[in-house]
């Protein structure tokens, strides 16, 4: 099946694509502020440049789009009819890079917790996964 946009419109979408301050980044950042925790955002100094980190307790967070991180059953993760190996290649790429960066953190000492896209996330759910974390 061949992409219902042209070759220039399609650059233009995927070009809109944002890589920080996403929605979804900024409800984690909202919801890490109602809980009153102390935190950072894109701490380049840490593998995968979380999306938020809380120092103290040393847990990074990321907040992961399921179609780019490859996110398994879910509806959001299915790949273009068009260029499939492109896509399957880029997001194995994406997966493995993932669980490096994961692997470096946990060597460093720090927990990483990962939020997909498709699940709500709500103060409750946030401090459960936080309480739930190794290093709280």
């Amino acid at each position: 099946m061949a992409d219902v946009y042209s070759k220039a419109k399609r650059s233009q979408i995927m070009a809109r694509i944002r890589g920080k301050h996403t929605s979804p980044e900024i409800l984690l950042a909202r919801l890490l502020k109602e809980l009153g925790l102390k935190f950072e955002r894109h701490r380049k100094s840490l593998p995968g440049s979380p999306d938020a980190v809380l120092p103290r307790k040393k847990i990074a967070l990321f907040v992961n789009g399921c179609f780019w991180h490859g996110h398994h059953n879910c509806s959001r993760a299915t790949l273009p009819q068009t260029n499939r190996t492109f896509w399957m290649k880029k997001i194995e790429k994406n997966m493995k890079r993932d669980m490096s960066q994961r692997r470096k953190l946990r060597r460093m000492g720090w927990s990483a917790l990962t939020f997909w896209t498709c699940q709500p996330l709500t103060p409750s759910i946030l401090l459960s996964r936080l309480k739930r974390s190794a290093s709280w």
